[in-house]
């Protein structure tokens, strides 16, 4: 497992009884996790004086209970990146801290090239992996099917000084881009994937991971130039094991190039209790010249 180091504003401070603990920048929050499947004592007295816990609805979904000042809006820095977090719906802060391991891959990789790279990044939600793409120096085409999404990643490309830099900005079907790209004849040196496990495209569109993702990655892989870098896959869909992550993108988008692939889970290290919590699972091809 590959786990965040060096995340000075995040800490995953505990977790037990299907919750985590967790510290982002000064606030404090309470948020459910289903791996989080043991019992124990919550010495940390931080279980007692958070600032907001978020309690799951039996009949889906949830809310937030705020129980001291929480901003509408706070930042926190990684690195030399920056965002902006504020609690949402469904549990969520606007940023996934497992992901700075696979951030940091990508920036490395495109840093090697010793070239431009250009890297187009689906499902790209509120820009993570955008901004530090783009701090690395590539160009980078930003792809989610959520107006509101897009628009917040452009406040974290603001917030982290890269607003300035090549990048397009893309509302739309993930899928139903690949396929224009493809008939505009355009080529990427990387792409970066987060399918959900299910959701929605600005006109309605239903993507189902288990029943479009060969599709997906098949026609993604067309998108490759011929000395591409990298194609990170990531996925949070339970059941969905890295093997098969593996076998899909090896089979499907990049079937025939050399390369290396390896897969894993990423995680964050947990505190008090001294081991990691699984986080989701990535596979990568790298080029073997890359």
């Amino acid at each position: 497992m590959r786990t965040v180091e060096g995340f000075n504003d995040y800490e995953l401070l505990d977790a037990d009884s299907g919750e985590r603990l967790e510290r982002w920048g000064e606030v404090i929050l309470i948020r459910p996790d289903p791996q989080v499947i043991w019992s124990g004592t919550k010495r940390d007295p931080r279980w007692k004086s958070a600032d907001a816990v978020y309690h799951r609805s039996n009949s889906g979904g949830g809310y937030w209970e705020t129980l001291r000042r929480v901003p509408d809006v706070w930042s926190i820095n990684y690195k030399e990146l920056t965002f902006r977090l504020k609690p949402m719906g469904f549990k969520h802060t606007g940023l996934f801290p497992e992901q700075a391991v696979n951030w940091d891959l990508a920036s490395r990789l495109i840093k090697e090239a010793g070239r431009e790279v250009s890297v187009l990044n689906l499902f790209a939600y509120t820009g993570g992996a955008t901004i530090a793409c783009l701090k690395a120096g590539a160009a980078v085409t930003h792809v989610d099917a959520s107006k509101g999404m897009v628009q917040w990643a452009k406040e974290n490309a603001v917030a982290s000084a890269v607003a300035d830099k090549k990048v397009r900005w893309i509302v739309d079907d993930c899928l139903k881009f690949v396929k224009r790209e493809i008939r505009r004849g355009k080529r990427y040196d990387a792409v970066i994937a987060d399918p959900p496990s299910y959701g929605r495209g600005p006109d309605g569109e239903v993507w189902k991971l288990e029943q479009q993702l060969a599709e997906l990655l098949c026609e993604t892989g067309k998108l490759l130039s011929d000395d591409a870098l990298f194609f990170l896959l990531n996925s949070y869909t339970g059941g969905l094991s890295p093997t098969i992550l593996n076998f899909m993108l090896k089979n499907y988008a990049v079937k025939n190039r050399k390369g290396k692939i390896f897969t894993d889970e990423i995680g964050l290290n947990i505190t008090a209790k001294g081991i990691s919590l699984p986080c989701g699972n990535t596979t990568v091809w790298i080029n073997e010249n890359g």
